[in-house]
């Protein structure tokens, strides 16, 4: 059985109930949607030990396993614009910024090497964690506040370092902790990756 995959497909299935739960259901979903959102974050984690357990962790594994974290928290967004649409307008420069750098990663990505970007840096792994207590504050409390400002300013360090990864690497690859890093493999200097990165 094929667990890591199957991880990722649970969490690329809780994308659309989370849309039909904001909905059709309405506000009366949101402690059902924040944990979806908890257990989307859990399967995100498992199925990277996982792989490294099975000893099947792969470029192909973790492109899916990258493609299926934007969708699941795209998903996350539209069911908070959904349920609390003042909120999202309030606060909508700042959200069609980092929004604007997604979609440049992956054209810069797709323009030099041919791929979409796959980096699992370090500093997306911490807007990770400040995206799960931003969305806490705005779908549970529809409250903004720190959390979402903090969620905006690691959005946009860690946009930084994924575009200079992808400007930096001479080659596409997979799983770059950081832009530093980028930088060594470009100059052939080894490094070792940290595992907890793979997730």
């Amino acid at each position: 059985m094929n667990i890591p995959i199957s991880l990722i497909l649970f969490r690329f299935m809780l994308a659309p109930i989370i849309l039909v739960l904001a909905y059709f259901v309405g506000e009366s979903s949101k402690i059902i949607i924040v944990t979806l959102m908890y257990l989307g974050l859990i399967s995100d984690i498992l199925d990277g030990i996982m792989a490294r357990k099975q000893n099947i962790s792969s470029a192909k594994l973790r492109r899916m396993d990258s493609q299926t974290d934007m969708i699941f928290w795209l998903s996350i967004g539209f069911a908070t614009w959904i349920l609390y649409p003042k909120l999202i307008s309030d606060n909508s420069v700042v959200i069609w910024t980092i929004l604007g750098m997604e979609i440049a990663c992956y054209l810069i990505s797709l323009i030099k090497f041919k791929k979409e970007t796959c980096t699992h840096a370090f500093l997306s792994k911490l807007w990770g964690i400040t995206l799960l207590v931003a969305f806490t504050s705005l779908i549970g409390f529809n409250h903004a506040g720190i959390p979402f400002a903090l969620a905006i300013i690691m959005g946009l360090i860690s946009h930084i370092d994924r575009i200079l990864i992808t400007l930096i690497l001479p080659k596409w690859t997979h799983d770059i902790p950081s832009a530093y890093h980028a930088y060594l493999m470009r100059k052939g200097i080894d490094f070792k990756k940290n595992e907890y990165l793979n997730g």
